[in-house]
Order: structure tokens, then C-alpha cells, then sequence
């Protein structure tokens, strides 16, 4: 046989297996997603950011686990609302909402570090920001430790988030990414605890090869209508297949067993950097009713099973400016799932 017909036959033979390969992972695919009963949504809560709506933020939270009767949640072990004084720690907020959400019998993500959900994304304290790099690292180190240790008897934590992205070099206020730390942050939390450590990943920023790694369960983002100075609105085009044959990918290569959304647009983008200066017809731009409809449709679509949704401050700060809509809309999402 000459050399040209092998490498025909070679040819004819790669494109077999990968047509068939494609044809296998998209049977899958709509096997998968036929499963939307299985899908389940929660929210993220920053008590930071009820207030600078201006809001009660007890209100708020109270509000999302009685009126919007919200079971999943991820909250965030924030630096300085725990160590406002260096070596003094003050739980009594966060035991508040653990409280709150273990009496309805809600389930837990508790997100511990430097770099944890919401601007600027590394949260530091006054006493720690002219620390040296190492001096701060120490200190972080032991805020994980005293935060794991105190509520890893808390049954209703049913995994930690350990930072948020930490990968990422393109948003927040924060240093350059420091591997060897977050090694030393993992290996910490694993000799205190053995609840799974979820590492999350820009959905549309990042390969998620890290965070596949790394966590016992990889967290990603959907952020599909964003803005930026340079694109000024943009809108992704991906489809949802595009998450769901990216984390096969992902599983392949890393291992990492479990997929979940960590964190799925429900709020706008604001061109001024503030819901507080950005008028409400600009913000619908990039999130509104129809929009959130859609994203929580086309979050059935990508293939995974639980999404965390963020902006359930601003559903509450609509509707007390006379926009009930999407907290209405909301209610009825999350008591479909009782």
C-alpha cells in the first residue's frame, strides 16, 4: 500500500473517531439536560452589599430565606467584618446568618481567604493593608484557621470556597496570583476539615484547568451581558452547549468530579460602577425580567445541576423602588424547587 493511501485510511479513521466522539457527547448532552428536574438554584449574599444599597441587610436576608424561600446559599467569611482588630475575632454576623439559614434547614457554601465574592475582591483590614506580602499571608493563613475550626461543627456548611477565582489577573484590587500560597490555603483547610473545597474559575476568562485541578469540586461564572470601557456593552454569543463540552473537558483532563455555577448573572453591569448612579433604564440593559428569564433558561442548558445566583440585593432594592417584577419572578424560581 502506498504512503498516500495510508495516510488516507489514517485520515478517514480520525475523522470517524471524532465524528463519532462528537455523536456520543451530544447524545449525552441531551440526556443530560433532559434532567431539569434535578436542577437547583440558590443565590449569593453579601451583607456589604445590602448596604450599600442602602439597606437593612438583615431585612434582606431574612427576606430571601422566608419570601423568596431560598435553600442553597453561599455566603462569605470576610476579613475585615471578622478582624476588624488584629488577633480580635468577631463571628457574631456571620453566626447570625448561619444561624438564621441552618433553622430553615438551608445548605451552606462558605467561602473563606483574601479574595472572596464582591468589589474589591481582595478584602483586607486597615491594620493589615501595610503589612508586608508575607506578613499578610501569615495572617490570612490564621484567619482561615480560626474560621474553619469554628464552624466546621456547623452541619448545615456543606462545602468551603477557598478565595474566589484565584487564578484571575484581570479584575479586582488584589495582588498578582501567588500559586505556592494558595497550595499552602488548600493544604490547611484539608488538615482541618474534610468537607469538599470548591475553587472556582472565571467561566468566560479562564481555561477552568486550575480550578479542575485544584478543587475536590470546580465553581464557575455566567456572566453573558457585561460592560466594559473598551467594548462598552457586549453580549456573549457562546450557546450552552459550549459550558457543558467544556467541562467534559475539564473532567478529562483535571479528574476534578463535580461542576457547579458558583456564581450566575443576576444583576447588571453599570457603566458608572454603581446600581446607586446608574439609571435604571441603562441598567435593564444588561439585566431585566426578560434577561434573567432567559439566563436561568439557558442555564438549564449548559448541562450542570446547581447554580448560585448574584444580585438578590438589588431583586430586593427593585422592589422597594416600585420594580417588583424580577423578585417576584424570583419567588416563584426558587419555590418551585420545595
Amino acid at each position: 500500500m502506498s504512503s498516500a493511501n495510508k495516510k488516507l485510511i489514517v485520515t478517514i479513521s480520525t475523522l470517524i473517531i471524532l465524528l463519532a466522539a462528537v455523536f456520543l457527547i451530544f447524545k449525552n448532552y441531551k440526556t443530560e439536560i433532559s434532567r431539569v428536574s434535578a436542577v437547583k438554584f440558590g443565590v449569593t449574599f453579601t451583607k456589604a452589599r445590602a448596604e450599600y444599597l442602602g439597606l437593612n441587610w438583615r431585612d434582606v436576608y431574612l427576606s430571601i430565606l422566608d419570601e423568596l424561600k431560598v435553600r442553597y446559599l453561599r455566603i462569605s467569611a470576610y476579613w475585615p467584618e471578622i478582624e476588624t482588630e488584629k488577633d480580635s475575632y468577631n463571628f457574631s454576623d456571620l453566626d447570625w446568618l448561619i444561624d438564621e439559614a441552618g433553622s430553615r434547614q438551608v445548605k451552606i457554601i462558605l467561602a473563606v481567604g483574601q479574595r472572596l465574592p464582591g468589589w474589591p475582591e481582595c478584602h483586607i483590614p486597615e491594620w493589615a493593608k501595610n503589612l508586608s506580602e508575607g506578613q499578610q499571608q501569615e495572617k490570612i493563613l490564621d484567619l482561615i484557621k480560626e474560621t474553619v475550626n469554628y464552624y466546621k461543627p456547623q452541619p448545615q456548611i456543606w462545602a468551603w470556597q477557598l478565595e474566589n477565582e484565584p487564578f484571575l489577573n484581570t479584575f479586582g484590587i488584589c495582588p498578582p496570583p501567588d500559586r505556592k500560597f494558595f497550595e499552602k490555603e488548600l493544604a490547611l483547610i484539608k488538615s482541618l476539615d474534610n468537607r469538599p473545597i470548591i475553587v472556582t474559575e472565571s467561566g468566560e476568562l479562564s481555561t477552568w484547568i486550575n480550578g479542575g485541578r485544584y478543587g475536590d469540586i470546580l465553581g464557575i461564572t455566567i456572566y453573558r451581558a457585561v460592560w466594559n470601557k473598551y467594548l462598552k456593552y457586549f453580549y456573549h454569543p457562546w450557546p450552552a452547549v459550549s459550558y457543558y463540552l467544556k467541562g467534559k473537558l475539564v473532567k478529562f483532563f483535571t479528574g476534578v468530579p463535580k461542576i457547579i455555577v458558583v456564581e450566575l448573572q443576576g444583576e447588571p453591569w453599570y457603566p458608572s460602577g454603581s446600581p446607586l448612579t446608574t439609571p435604571l433604564d441603562e441598567q435593564f440593559k444588561t439585566m431585566n425580567l426578560e434577561r434573567l428569564k432567559n439566563t436561568v433558561n439557558y442555564a438549564r442548558q449548559t448541562g450542570f445541576e446547581q447554580f448560585y445566583l448574584w444580585g438578590a440585593e438589588w431583586w430586593y432594592w427593585l422592589k422597594q423602588n416600585s420594580h417588583p417584577e424580577i423578585f417576584n419572578y424570583t419567588q416563584e424560581l426558587f419555590k418551585s424547587q420545595l
